[in-house]
């Protein structure tokens, strides 16, 4: 029997209304003992039940609701579920759930209810990471890559690889246990190292893929950079249309990085507004500076502003070349004044008259190979944890290439095959430790 588990799945705040989730082997049972109206132990799965919700104590209402049950394994967590829908005030959503919790009910820790999906195999790890990412997501593409991700249809890439990697394991134990089977295809290395090549193609594939998914899903760190009074904070400014940073005709106004989030072309970009660089004796200032030499070792694109109405400076001329092997794009604000500056690639702008912004934005689109989003395929990896268990399994399966070409016996070869398994395994959570899972699941949203 599983615990009764109880939280408030909708935000904190005052709103039409409030939904409180209960979970657990006797959760309908409990609940029914502070609930006025039809008996809820006899209602059907998937039904909707009016009544009130009443005190243990004295029987006075708390307040008029909608009971949601859905019976075990047909419910989110694959328990006896139900679904409070109260009025969305915060005393009175608070006042039922410490009525609930009066019950043999503890309040459930963040993520709990995902995480008993997942330990009782309704969902894999993937589909539950997939909820937060749904939960979170910040643009378009990011919401289609977590629904391919609830839709399993992202676990069947890892399947895929999953059953290729056994295929070959099981092909050489028949081999090494069963050696007089006639009809048995004899493994030898030489048949071995063509599907263990193929196989290494397809986790480069898929993690080149992966790696550009999470980009999309995280959002690209960029970095706005420059010397001091090249218009760095107005550009961040004119990009989000709000005024987020202080913007005067002083040097040196931005001491610590800005930041803030644009929606682009169905990306997300995460602009960093840097202090601009240039010596300073201000201990402040170069604190700032120092901290925007770090948001530029970070950026997965830097956009150098440079002041076109003045002729390049040696600050502006060290920025070129501290950027040169980064991706980036430079820009020339002050448009509106007498040019000075002649760049290949230069793109003109006005932060102040939102000029040639939209030719900015296109740029920054053709410099991260964006243009096509709408009609990508997502149906990739995401997360760094993901990525980084392929990048074991690829590991493991160059291991196995590398003892073919010393001409290792094929049952030390079987070793790194299973370890490639079982690092594809980890994706989907079917051999990760307890503690392990503890902490992924801690991340998720109180009621999730």
């Amino acid at each position: 029997m599983s615990e009764n588990i109880a939280a408030i799945a909708t935000p904190f705040g005052t709103g039409g209304i409030s939904v409180i989730r209960i979970s657990g082997s006797t959760a309908i049972f409990e609940f029914n003992k502070i609930f006025k109206g039809p008996n809820l132990e006899k209602a059907k799965s998937h039904t909707i039940k009016y009544g009130h919700v009443v005190s243990l104590d004295d029987g006075r209402i708390l307040d008029e609701v909608m009971v949601s049950i859905f019976r075990a394994p047909r419910s989110f967590t694959a328990e006896d579920t139900i679904e409070v829908s109260t009025h969305g005030g915060v005393l009175v959503t608070q006042s039922v759930l410490n009525e609930i919790l009066k019950l043999d009910v503890r309040k459930a820790e963040p993520g709990e209810f995902t995480q008993r999906a997942f330990l009782n195999g309704r969902i894999d790890l993937v589909e539950a990471e997939s909820v937060m990412d749904l939960i979170e997501a910040q643009n378009e593409s990011a919401l289609k890559i977590a629904n391919l991700g609830l839709s399993k249809k992202t676990s069947t890439l890892v399947h895929d690889l999953l059953d290729d990697v056994l295929d070959l394991i099981a092909k050489i134990e028949v081999n090494i246990d069963y050696p007089e089977y006639d009809d048995a295809i004899e493994m030898t290395n030489d048949l071995i190292r063509p599907v263990a090549v193929e196989l290494i193609e397809k986790f480069n594939k898929l993690i080149y893929h992966s790696q550009r998914n999470q980009l999309i899903k995280d959002g690209i760190d960029t970095a706005i950079i420059g010397r001091p009074n090249v218009g760095k904070s107005s550009l961040l400014n004119a990009l989000i249309e709000e005024d987020r940073a202080i913007v005067t005709d002083i040097s040196g106004t931005t001491r610590d990085i800005i930041e803030a989030r644009l929606n682009l072309g169905g990306i997300t970009l995460n602009l960093i507004d840097t202090a601009g660089i240039r010596q300073t004796d201000d201990v402040v200032e170069s604190i700032g500076i120092d901290r925007s030499i770090e948001a530029i070792r970070r950026a997965k694109l830097v956009l150098l502003v440079l002041d076109q109405s003045n002729k390049l400076t040696k600050e502006d001329k060290e920025l070129i070349e501290l950027t040169k092997d980064k991706k980036r794009i430079l820009i020339g604000n002050k448009s509106d004044l007498d040019k000075q500056i002649e760049l290949e690639g230069l793109i003109s702008i006005s932060s102040l008259h939102q000029l040639g912004l939209e030719d900015l934005e296109r740029e920054i689109i053709n410099k991260l190979s964006l243009t096509e989003i709408e009609t990508e395929d997502f149906n990739y990896l995401s997360n760094e944890r993901q990525i980084s268990k392929i990048k074991e399994a690829k590991a493991s399966m160059e291991e196995v290439v590398r003892g073919i070409d010393l001409e290792m016996p094929v049952d030390l070869i079987i070793v790194d095959l299973t370890n490639s398994y079982h690092s594809l395994a980890d994706i989907l959570g079917k051999s990760y430790e307890t503690s392990i899972i503890d902490q992924l699941f801690s991340k998720f949203c109180l009621g999730k």
